[in-house]
């Protein structure tokens, strides 16, 4: 079982990037600017490597929040094995040891004709290279009856913050024996195995404090991601407890009844004691205000250098956009963020071009001591992102190896955020 160190995230595809980065500069010539919207995964990654050479690129991150909780890792906070604390991340590190100019601020618009970005506090920043990554939205009036007044009862807790400590709040005032109701959500969305691993740690919560509870998850699809996996856990650490009925069995879900806490299908109406809705999904207001999502909701770009599709000079990574094979993780994104600051520090600093390395490697908790893997590899493939070498953990393997996934994990974890954060 892998043991992840600091050192192994630098050697995936920043060895090389920061050797071109740090090549001199001639003496006298301006240093390019790039600004940085979004201060999550991709964005904190984006600045990061790109700083690292200060005399060459000048780094401004554009993010509101003071500091970052990881999404990831966050159904632990709900099952009470993981502190809130221990999500968050400050950009502190990323401006005393990075050189990067950080703003708390929100970005109002950005025009790339001018090449410039205003800032809600009427501000305008200029750049020869825009890096967005701008998350996720949720698709409006995607179900009926779930506004924002009605995530304040039956939270979505997709955004690691306040969703996720009342969610948290109402998993511990729930009287035992109550139904907690999971909504998943239709693909494409942030985090594929993420609505079932919830599920999953929910169950080993309730197992510990509220062993008559029960949990229905109604899907809006028919399968889902590592279902066997899932599947063949519920059945080992709680028969009886999770049940799962997908679109077809339901005819989808169709509405939300906030006052009554109840999620309506086409053949049902089921009441919940506490209920997690998670919405469909688009790349998030930003991009859309932009014209930088299509049809789809998504962002087209490059899968060389992720620069967009539809507005030149303005490159996008992370959840918002169309990824061909790479799901929408946190480790792609941090994977496509270094090979965009590679490509972008190559055009601007006219070091070298080299291949990107596309990577994404993820654990999902099934159990406090069960949990699986995946490493996958991606490359390029006439203008698609494509999956070239793949292990994902199998039904069969032994508790011992799930044992060492679940403490790899905390590895893993470490070493990500130091990666992204410093």
């Amino acid at each position: 079982m892998k043991s992840w160190t600091r050192r192994e995230f630098g050697r995936l595809t920043g060895a090389a990037l920061l050797t071109a980065l740090n090549q001199p500069k001639a003496r006298g010539q301006a240093k390019a600017r790039v600004v940085v919207i979004g201060g999550g995964i991709g964005g904190a990654t984006v600045a990061r490597y790109l700083a690292a050479s200060a005399t060459a690129i000048e780094v401004t991150l554009v993010e509101p929040r003071q500091s970052y909780a990881t999404c990831f890792f966050s159904n632990l906070y709900l099952a009470g094995l993981r502190p809130f604390e221990s999500l968050s991340h400050g950009y502190e590190a990323l401006a005393k040891q990075n050189g990067i100019i950080v703003i708390h601020e929100s970005a109002a618009a950005i025009h790339p004709a001018a090449k410039t970005v205003a800032l809600n506090n009427g501000s305008k920043l200029s750049y020869d290279r825009l890096v967005v990554a701008p998350g996720i939205a949720f698709r409006d009036r995607a179900l009926k009856g779930y506004d924002e007044a009605a995530m304040e009862i039956m939270p979505h807790a997709w955004n690691a913050g306040p969703q996720s400590k009342l969610l948290r709040r109402q998993l511990e005032s729930m009287e035992d024996g109550g139904l907690f109701v999971l909504v998943a959500p239709p693909n494409p969305f942030r985090c594929p195995p993420a609505p079932y691993e919830r599920a999953s740690l929910v169950a080993s919560y309730f197992q510990r404090r509220k062993p008559k509870a029960k949990i229905l998850i109604l899907d809006t699809k028919d399968s889902f991601n590592a279902q066997d996996l899932f599947q063949d856990a519920w059945n080992r650490h709680y028969p009886g407890m999770i049940e799962w009925l997908p679109a077809q069995f339901t005819g989808g879900v169709t509405a939300i009844d906030a006052k009554t806490r109840s999620v309506i299908t086409a053949g049902a109406t089921f009441k919940a004691a506490v209920a997690n809705v998670i919405p469909a999904q688009m790349a998030g207001r930003l991009a859309q205000q932009a014209g930088l999502a299509n049809r789809s909701g998504w962002c087209p770009v490059d899968p060389v250098t992720f620069e967009s599709a539809l507005q030149p000079g303005v490159h996008l990574v992370g959840d918002a956009i169309i990824g061909g094979d790479m799901p929408k993780s946190a480790f792609c994104a941090n994977s496509q963020a270094k090979a965009c600051a590679f490509a972008i520090a190559a055009d601007l600093t006219g070091s070298a071009h080299f291949p990107a390395h596309l990577f994404n490697t993820c654990y999902t908790y099934l159990a406090p001591d069960d949990a699986f893997s995946n490493a996958i590899s991606f490359k390029p493939v006439d203008g698609k992102l494509k999956s070239v070498i793949s292990f994902v953990s199998k039904v069969e393997e032994s508790s011992e190896v799930r044992r060492q996934a679940a403490r790899a994990a905390e590895g893993w974890y470490d070493a990500f955020t130091h990666d992204v954060f410093g």
